[in-house]
């Protein structure tokens, strides 16, 4: 339970920091994003990490399933 919580406190401190990096980045070059902006970066954020994710998942169940096994060894040839 507790390393859950620090898990979580982490994970926010980090999207936290990295937020202020990439504004203060953004601000140096003269460069700022309108609130539409934030949400559209952060959409696309979570989209690749559920892209990535539901990938990942898909080829480690279907190793584990077996679907990715040879059924004939004369199939190896081919």
């Amino acid at each position: 339970m507790r390393a859950n919580i620090l898990l979580a406190l982490s994970a926010v401190f980090f999207i936290a920091l990295t937020v202020w990096i990439v504004t203060a980045m953004w601000a140096d070059v003269g460069f700022s994003l309108t609130l539409h902006g934030w949400i559209a970066y952060g959409l696309g954020g979570l989209g690749s990490l559920a892209l990535s994710i539901g990938l990942f998942w898909l080829v480690f169940h279907s190793a584990r399933s077996g679907h990715d096994n040879i059924d004939k060894p004369e199939d190896l040839n081919h």
